[in-house]
């Protein structure tokens, strides 16, 4: 019994001529095995929740949290393209939040900085006139 699925091949080994001890040495292998394992694709449900309650620039988050549910179905059912199609969407939805979130506070920042230096030079200007 195999439990691998490949045929079980009787290798006879050769006796060692070079002198050292040790157990025989078999012949070089001619077939190589390559096992190719498919990963269950991602569906991003925590990003996207994050996305949705911290970063919901446009409603982006939500559009996020609901292609993550649609991947997380998908691969219930075993449907591992669409799972990946919807997955690669919710993940692109969700850097795109995350930018435009990014870009708002470095905008509020710029303009708090702004808007301080301006009042102090203008409390200042008051005070030396």
């Amino acid at each position: 019994m195999n439990p691998t699925g490949y045929p079980i091949e009787n290798v006879q080994f050769q006796a060692r001529n070079d002198g050292y001890p040790g157990p025989p040495v078999a012949p070089v292998a001619q077939y190589t095995t390559v096992n190719i394992t498919s990963e269950a694709p991602s569906d991003y449900v925590v990003w996207s929740i994050c996305s949705f309650i911290y970063l919901n620039p446009c409603c982006l988050g939500l559009a996020a949290l609901i292609y993550s549910i649609k991947a997380r179905d998908r691969k219930v059912a075993g449907d591992m393209n669409g799972a990946r199609n919807h997955g690669s969407t919710a993940r692109c939805l969700n850097i795109a939040a995350m930018i435009l979130v990014s870009i708002m506070i470095l905008i509020f920042i710029i303009t708090l900085s702004v808007v301080v230096n301006q009042a102090k030079a203008t409390i200042h200007y008051r005070n030396y006139y």
